[in-house]
């Protein structure tokens, strides 16, 4: 525990990040005893700042929270009434029939959304029921009790400088204590990650997967937005340098949401993620779309991939880990927001009954049970094999053996059983003398963009005057070992432009952390080959501050 002096605030449940999982929880509690003390405390600005997501949203989640969500005006406007997936070349595509593909990959029934203005709306919800919500509330420490329990967080600490000393301002945060901790805090959350080393709850799983997403919003010519469309593609422009895929959602307002997801397990070190994207965006099916349109808003984030095989235990004494935190997403469905609303659904049950039967700070082992073998366990496990598949053997493999399995999962065997994924997207990386650095063209500036000035459509903002949240095991390793051996990918890893590597003539190179454009995806922190870069959360309200993403 830290030695700084903080006042204490006791709840129930303290949970952390208000996200689809922490909101559904939050909502749950308080449906089941209006009694109960519930607080969410959210690092971003207002709830929402920080969510970006595709998004197609299957609403048996939310159905299953709020069964009247539509009555309460939940902003699900857009239903999908066109759904279509291609394999492109270089100049053209090749459309793959909705027949041979499995039940469970059609979008019939649901919602093209804006999470970001769904998690809103929940929000609006749970605090009509009673909870408390708090953004702009950065949860920066784990507080545990005298027998190693999770006994609750640290919370909106401010004012530190650079060199981590406490400034004229200082504000210690405060503790918030509950009976049980929930944390919600998406894709390789910074407390979330203490808790499964400390517990080791990833223990005999497989290495949990990553891949990056990054989403540009944009306003197209009316005449050519389809409202309800719904197109995935995979193939060009990434071909067998990485895999992974685009969407292209039409929403409503003439806004078509166009997003590009790199899986990291890439080995050449020269891929740049982010100007895949941008060169995606060229294609002539693309480009005959967004012709004429304009670019409103930018964002990135990881997606855990890894599905069912890497999930680890999600209950230590006194927490438990909701949605991404575990990794929940269904690959092939690229989907996940769903499976967040059950876990948060199902900790809040589980919680409820703990605390109901006067049990606190315990193993909430029903909540563990309810996931692996409940709704989400089931609609993990009938794909778990389309990523490693898709990992060792390349896109062909992951469609047609990989549909073949799903095919069977869905009549309840499998001919493969469990693959295993290997090693970790930062291992996967290989030395750079063993590939060929690639050329990107150079943005155009009306179809495809440099980073910073995508960067300023994310509404990203860091106050300057604080330690770097971005930190560095050793110092030293950027230049002396990252740059000679892996010819320094995180200055292109990264999709907000944070890293780079500076030589003036007659100098030795230096390593730049541009902390203050970091869109918090937290590629870094999976991708970094010797694992020298650690992701924390700076000071609450900071990051970027996504609209509608």
């Amino acid at each position: 525990m830290s030695e700084v002096q903080r006042e204490t605030m006791e709840y129930d449940v303290v949970i952390v990040g208000a996200g689809p999982a922490g909101l559904s929880a939050a909502i749950r509690l308080k449906q089941l005893d209006a009694d109960l003390e519930v607080v969410v405390l959210e690092k971003g600005s207002e709830v929402g700042a920080h969510i970006l997501s595709g998004a197609v949203l299957d609403p048996c989640g939310l159905s299953a929270l709020i069964p009247d969500w539509k009555e309460k005006g939940a902003p699900l406007n857009v239903p999908v009434k066109d759904d279509n997936f291609l394999i492109l070349g270089e100049a053209g595509s090749l459309r793959v029939p909705n027949f041979p593909m499995p039940p469970l990959m059609t979008n019939h029934g649901n919602y093209i959304v804006s999470m970001g203005n769904v998690c809103r709306w929940m929000a609006e919800q749970a605090e009509e029921l009673g909870v408390e919500i708090f953004p702009g509330m950065a949860c920066s420490e784990i507080v545990y009790g005298e027998n190693g329990t999770v006994k609750g967080v640290v919370a909106g600490e401010f004012g530190r400088n650079p060199d981590g000393t406490e400034g004229p301002g200082y504000e210690p945060g405060m503790e918030l204590h509950g009976k049980y901790v929930f944390l919600g805090e998406g894709v390789r959350g910074s407390l979330s990650k203490q808790v499964i080393e400390k517990y080791g709850l990833s223990d005999g799983k497989e290495p949990q997967k990553y891949g990056l997403g990054m989403k540009e919003i944009w306003e197209i010519d009316p005449a050519k937005h389809k409202e309800g469309t719904v197109t995935h593609t995979m193939g060009w422009p990434l071909g067998s340098n990485a895999g992974g895929g685009s969407f292209i959602y039409h929403f409503e307002n003439n806004q078509v949401l166009i997003g590009f997801v790199v899986h990291l397990n890439y080995k050449n070190p020269y891929v740049f993620p982010y100007m895949e994207f941008q060169r995606f965006k060229h294609h002539p099916i693309v480009a005959e779309l967004l012709e004429g349109g304009k670019r409103v808003a930018y964002g990135a984030r990881a997606i855990s991939e890894g599905g069912y095989q890497s999930m680890p235990q999600m209950v230590a004494p006194g927490v438990a880990l909701l949605g991404c935190s575990v990794g929940m997403v269904n690959v092939p469905r690229i989907k996940g927001n769903h499976n967040a609303m059950l876990s948060g659904k199902a900790a809040a049950e589980a919680a409820h009954k703990a605390i109901k039967a006067g049990r606190s700070r315990d193993e909430l082992h029903d909540y563990e049970e309810e996931v692996r073998t409940g709704a989400i366990g089931k609609d993990l496990k009938k794909v778990r094999n389309v990523k490693p598949l898709w990992s060792k053997y390349g896109l062909a493999a992951s469609l047609t053996v990989g549909g073949f399995d799903m095919w069977t999962n869905t009549l309840g065997f499998s001919l493969l059983g469990t693959l295993k994924h290997g090693k970790s997207d930062a291992k996967a990386t290989e030395i750079a003398e063993n590939h060929t650095p690639i050329e990107y063209p150079k943005p155009d500036g009306k179809l495809s963009f440099d980073r910073l000035t995508n960067v300023s459509f994310s509404m990203t903002n860091h106050e300057e005057n604080q330690p770097a949240h971005l930190k560095l095991k050793d110092p030293n390793v950027p230049v002396l070992d990252n740059l000679p051996k892996y010819a320094g990918p995180s200055a292109r890893y990264c999709p907000a432009g944070v890293y780079e590597f500076v030589q003036e003539e007659g100098e030795k190179p230096r390593f730049v952390i541009n902390f203050q454009n970091c869109v918090h995806c937290k590629t870094c922190d999976i991708k970094d080959p010797p694992q020298n870069i650690v992701w924390t959360t700076p000071q609450g309200g900071d990051g970027p501050n996504y609209p509608n993403m």
